[in-house]
């Protein structure tokens, strides 16, 4: 039909799209990633990936998101339910360990730490969920450390609000110094003797 014209219909999945995207940002950061790197991972043209996502950092702010909510979000809200008290915060940090230095992911660090490392953090709207990410961290020690008090599990004096805070920090430090290359065992190590302090914990040490 004369003047007709075939509607505009995409031929890819922008959810699929959007996990190579973070696989890229997670390994890279913003500031060494173009967006010819981007049409490379995902094989899709410039103009199908700002028609669809806006420029590069609307798609690294959905990146971040997506992240937040696959990744960090579900180990979060396993910790604060966990009824363990002291036994879940070690685990949780065993599993952070052993994700961020063997398989796949392995020297990648963590998307959230990496940004606030990095120059991804001069955006506000970026901040803002840098800020909340932080904050649902140190809720979910929070309650555990809240459980552990009331197993009998804190030496008498520990604050759980500061030393929330204080293992809050201490994930971000694992993250980081694990992309730059910091042995499991050391960390594993360091990570004993920071739980030990913030609560009175006396534990065995490899």
């Amino acid at each position: 039909m004369t003047g007709w014209t075939m509607p505009d219909v995409k031929h890819f999945d922008p959810d699929a799209v959007l996990e190579t995207v973070v696989r890229l940002f997670w390994r890279q950061g913003v500031a060494t990633t173009g967006v010819q790197d981007i049409v490379n991972a995902t094989g899709l043209n410039r103009s199908s990936l700002y028609a669809t996502f806006g420029g590069k950092q609307r798609l690294y702010r959905a990146a971040l998101e997506r992240y937040v909510q696959s990744r960090s979000r579900p180990a979060q809200e396993r910790l604060a339910g966990d009824d363990r008290g002291l036994p879940a915060i070690t685990d949780f940090f065993t599993a952070l360990i052993e994700a961020r230095c063997t398989g796949e992911h392995a020297r990648w660090g963590c998307m959230v730490s990496n940004a606030h490392a990095g120059a991804e953090n001069g955006d506000p709207e970026v901040r803002a969920v840098l800020d909340r990410q932080h904050q649902g961290l140190r809720d979910a020690l929070r309650a555990a450390l809240l459980t552990a008090r009331d197993r009998g599990q804190l030496a008498a004096g520990s604050d759980p609000e500061s030393a929330a805070e204080v293992l809050a920090l201490l994930a971000h430090g694992v993250n980081l110094r694990s992309r730059a290359g910091a042995d499991a065992r050391e960390l594993r190590g360091s990570v004993a003797a920071a739980i030990d302090a913030v609560t009175g914990r006396i534990t065995e040490r490899p």
